[in-house]
């Protein structure tokens, strides 16, 4: 009797050493077979195409391309891929950004071994999972009532971090005030910037800003 063909995963994360360390871990359990990793979205978007795994999991908050817009792109061109999100991202924005995107399942880093192991199971099997205090959250939300909705917020395609950083543009100011008030490298300033001007399709942070103002931001 043949062993059956164990789950092929595709990492995707920008923290190299949570990566490997999560690699070494999957790769450490039976039936789990760790085909690749990338370090941000684009990369794993490309990675993902040529690797074809079964699930893949998804940090949220990268450089580059972050794991939302990762995602939507995944599960709109091969479906058949399912997405586990992990992350350190715990806001409700952020959590249904993830269902919205098409992710199957929803945990949060320091997730315990064997939870992160049934999570990928039960996605690979075509079901949804969520760590327990998103569990209680998104139950929360649905039995809220009938009328309850997520609301609506300025550029849903933007990471809640991109929408700080949006909005503090908007407000005029500069990246390294920015990374001050955020607590942010001037280099994460940037590379968020960049997404914002990609995801929003604008030429330039002045564009960026007229298209902010105009939604109601910057008006700290």
């Amino acid at each position: 009797m043949t062993d059956p063909t164990p789950l092929q995963i595709v990492i995707v994360d920008d923290h190299p050493v949570f990566r490997d360390g999560l690699a070494m871990l999957l790769s450490s359990m039976d039936g789990i077979e760790v085909v690749a990793t990338a370090g941000d979205g684009r990369e794993g978007i490309e990675t993902i195409a040529e690797a074809q795994p079964d699930v893949v999991v998804m940090d949220v908050q990268m450089p580059e391309l972050d794991g939302i817009a990762a995602t939507r792109e995944i599960t709109s061109t091969q479906p058949h891929i399912k997405v586990l999100v992990l992350t350190m991202s715990n806001d409700d924005e952020t959590v249904f950004a993830a269902m919205r995107a098409g992710a199957k399942g929803y945990l949060l880093k320091g997730a315990a071994q064997s939870e992160i192991r049934q999570a990928i199971d039960m996605v690979a099997s075509g079901g949804l999972v969520f760590g327990a205090e998103i569990a209680r959250r998104v139950n929360e939300f649905f039995v809220s009532g009938p009328s309850a909705k997520v609301p609506d917020v300025a550029f849903p395609q933007l990471t809640a971090r991109e929408r700080e950083i949006l909005d503090l543009l908007a407000a005029g100011r500069s990246n390294a005030q920015i990374a001050q008030t955020l607590f942010l490298s001037p280099k994460t300033v940037r590379n968020n910037t960049s997404n914002i001007f990609t995801k929003l399709q604008v030429a330039d942070r002045a564009e960026a800003i007229v298209r902010a103002r105009d939604s109601g931001m910057g008006r700290l």
